[in-house]
């Protein structure tokens, strides 16, 4: 039993061993639990004491920058009137000077005119002007070179007629130089026509001995005449290159038989756009202070009938003239490309009727064309206009016509001079150059045939004076629709390294060679940089190609790599003409009103952009000025640019540049640089804020420097801003 018992025992006692042991480690794990309770207790209190400190410093950091926030604010606001009174003093003086420069530059032009005593009107006189078109148009010669002379000094007139219509501000006053504006136009062009029957009414007199037929070229300063007629009437001929000009042709085979003449009439000018944009673009006047840089010529006809006045010291014009200014728009160059079309649509209804002499000659050839099956080309459809066929008018607002016209027209031969006994006869019908009847539209033979013409071709060279960019684009003149119009032209071919284009149309008419207005934008950069005194580069990377404009006083010379512009580089000239030959060239670095329809922009208020560039006008003998991207990311109602104090004609340091925030109201300097990461309004701690950006630019100016700004010539501060509002380029880039 003894043994029994402590063999029973010895289990109860491993039992309360193995239960102490259980409850000791169930105690260190609840101390533990408890231990890492506390801890994390401690942890999270001392987190919340950091999180508050943190929390006060930054509330007490924002105090502090809202303390200083409002120091600077009521700094600025004290001295607001004071820096807007100056600046605005600066800008009135300035304005002052150079209002009075151009009233005495144009009164001392004036007075030059009048003591030139030359035959030549003054256009602001409408009776001048109108007296000087009714004599030339009575004018009976037809000699080209005589006539060419007279057209140059007609292109002078226009020139000067446009200009004052650029600054004319009365509706009536704008039509009346409109009229004078068309009718040199359209007397130029009959007059050019007038030279072109003469040489052809002298063509079997001037034959070429060893092709039989009659070529000739006429340059003169802003025309290149080439006439071609067709005396030899090789079938085999296939076209005429007129070398010395880069102009050619070549001939569908129906038209090797015919009496034809062709004539391409390449004017450096372009009178059509301007009938163009009369028929189709509102009057736009613009304002002194716009901030595009060259004013747009009105161009609209929605224009008040003209009213008969009698000017002081001027009699009235007779009402022959004043019916003449009135129907000016339906007499004009248009006019003769209707008749034209009339004359075609009437030639052609009598193509298949027997005529006498040349004409039917003319018809029996193509008949018999016909009759070969030679007539009609199976690889070119007739076209019939109908209200479903594509029209492409051009936007002479995203298009801008380059090199001028070339006018490339079809004339029947005129009666030919015969010799009889020693006297040269010649039959005179009065009937003026005939066009000939060529049509791609269905040709009537009788009631169950149609013909088609197949296309012509012509070649040009792009002419020395303009910089094409691209490709160029080739448009046709619509005389009807008063347009010009990209359909009707087929197979284009254009050589780079010859610049020479090639296509086809459907008819002889007047074509021009095309390029985006606003191809060189949007910029990719800009600066503007002073060089010494009065003198500054501006420079803006466009999307194509670079340009410089260096600025010095009141004139500017283009600096640029570009091909086609050997005729600007190095030329001095004032803003305004060098923007004008710029935009001729096809170099367009400028905008207007339309841009925004075609050019990505930033979207800046139009008041604190133009304020922006009158105060950079006023600090640009000191300083320069740059492109930054932070400019695109700072909202509308702000502006940012690089901007310091330079002197030399090297260029800026790059740790030199220090970035402006301009507003409506303040300017102040930031703390980010172009290289951070992103953008933030964060002003320099180290700087005031001002009301206008010379006086916080002047903050960081030596006295020098300052005085620079103040001794400036006028004329080179309002150059300066012109040649900005021109391009702005805190909105373009």
């Amino acid at each position: 039993m003894r043994m029994g018992t402590r063999c029973y025992g010895y289990p109860d006692s491993f039992s309360l061993g193995m239960s102490s042991k259980k409850v000791q480690k169930q105690s260190k794990a609840k101390k533990g639990k408890k231990q890492a309770e506390e801890e994390r207790r401690l942890r999270e209190e001392e987190e919340a004491q950091l999180q508050a400190e943190r929390e006060e410093q930054e509330r007490l950091e924002r105090e502090r920058k809202e303390e200083e926030l409002e120091r600077l604010e009521l700094k600025d606001r004290e001295r607001r009137e004071l820096e807007l009174d100056e600046l605005r003093h600066l800008l009135e003086q300035n304005h002052s000077a150079v209002t009075k420069w151009k009233a005495d530059a144009a009164e001392k032009a004036k007075w030059e005119r009048c003591m030139r005593c030359d035959d030549a009107p003054d256009p602001a006189v409408q009776h001048d002007i109108n007296t000087y078109i009714d004599l030339w148009r009575d004018d009976p010669e037809v000699n080209i070179t005589p006539v060419l002379k007279q057209c140059n000094l007609a292109l002078q007139q226009l020139e000067e007629l446009e200009g004052l219509l650029r600054d004319a501000t009365d509706p009536q006053e704008s039509q009346r130089y409109q009229g004078a504006i068309i009718s040199l136009q359209e007397l130029i062009h009959s007059k050019l026509l007038l030279t072109t029957e003469d040489i052809l009414k002298r063509a079997s007199e001037n034959a070429d001995t060893e092709t039989g037929n009659m070529q000739t070229v006429v340059k003169g300063d802003n025309t290149t005449l080439c006439v071609w007629a067709n005396l030899k009437r090789n079938q085999r001929f296939k076209g005429f290159n007129f070398e010395e000009v880069g102009l050619g042709f070549k001939l569908p085979k129906q038209l090797t038989l015919s009496d034809i003449a062709v004539r391409i009439l390449h004017t450096h000018y372009d009178h059509l756009s301007f009938i163009a944009r009369m028929a189709h673009l509102k009057i736009h006047t613009p304002s002194h202070r716009s901030l595009v840089g060259v004013d747009e010529a009105p161009a609209d006809t929605n224009l008040p009938e003209q009213v008969e006045t009698k000017g002081d010291g001027e009699a009235k014009d007779d009402s022959k003239t004043q019916q003449q200014t009135a129907d000016e728009e339906e007499q004009s160059i248009e006019g003769l490309e209707r008749k034209k079309g009339a004359a075609s649509q009437q030639s052609r209804k009598n193509s298949c009727q027997s005529a006498e002499g040349r004409g039917s000659q003319t018809e029996t050839q193509m008949e018999v064309l016909c009759a070969e099956g030679e007539f009609s080309s199976p690889s070119v459809q007739p076209t019939l206009m109908d209200s479903s066929a594509r029209v492409q008018v051009v936007d002479l607002m995203e298009y801008t016509p380059l090199g001028g016209v070339f006018y490339y027209d079809v004339f029947c031969i005129p009666q030919q001079a015969y010799h009889a006994n020693g006297w040269k006869i010649r039959e005179e019908l009065h009937t003026g150059l005939q066009v000939f009847p060529y049509q791609t539209e269905m040709s009537i033979l009788d009631d169950n045939e149609a013909l088609a013409c197949p296309p012509v071709e012509v070649s040009v060279k792009v002419p020395d004076c303009v910089a094409f960019l691209e490709t160029p684009q080739v448009a046709r003149w619509h005389a009807s629709g008063k347009q010009w119009r990209m359909d009707g032209i087929s197979d284009v071919s254009y050589e780079e390294e010859e610049a020479k284009i090639s296509f086809k149309m459907d008819s002889f008419q007047a074509f021009v060679l095309m390029q985006e207005t606003y191809i060189n934008l949007p910029f990719q950069s800009w600066e503007l940089r002073p060089l010494g005194e009065d003198t500054a580069v501006f420079t803006v990377n466009g999307a194509v190609i670079d340009i410089s404009i260096t600025i010095q006083g009141d004139q500017c010379m283009l600096q640029s790599e570009v091909k086609g512009l050997s005729h600007l580089q190095g030329k001095w000239m004032s803003s305004p003409d060098l923007q004008r030959a710029m935009l001729n060239a096809g170099i367009n670095i400028f905008v207007n009103e339309h841009t925004d329809k075609y050019v990505s922009s930033c979207g800046k208020d139009p008041l604190t952009e133009h304020a922006a560039y009158e105060q950079m006008a006023l600090l640009a003998p000191a300083c320069a000025f740059s492109w930054s991207k932070w400019n695109a990311k700072c909202g509308a109602e702000h502006l940012v640019m690089q901007a310091c104090e330079h002197r030399g004609t090297a260029p800026v340091p790059k740790d030199s540049w220090r970035f402006y925030l301009l507003g409506a109201q303040r300017s102040q300097k930031l703390k980010i640089a172009e290289q951070s990461e992103a953008f933030s309004p964060d002003h320099d701690p180290h700087c005031d804020f001002h009301s206008t950006f010379i006086h916080m630019l002047q903050d960081d100016m030596s006295t020098d420097g300052i005085a620079r700004t103040r001794e400036s010539s006028y004329m080179f501060i309002d150059t300066v801003q012109n040649l900005l509002c021109a391009t702005r380029p805190l909105m373009y880039s």
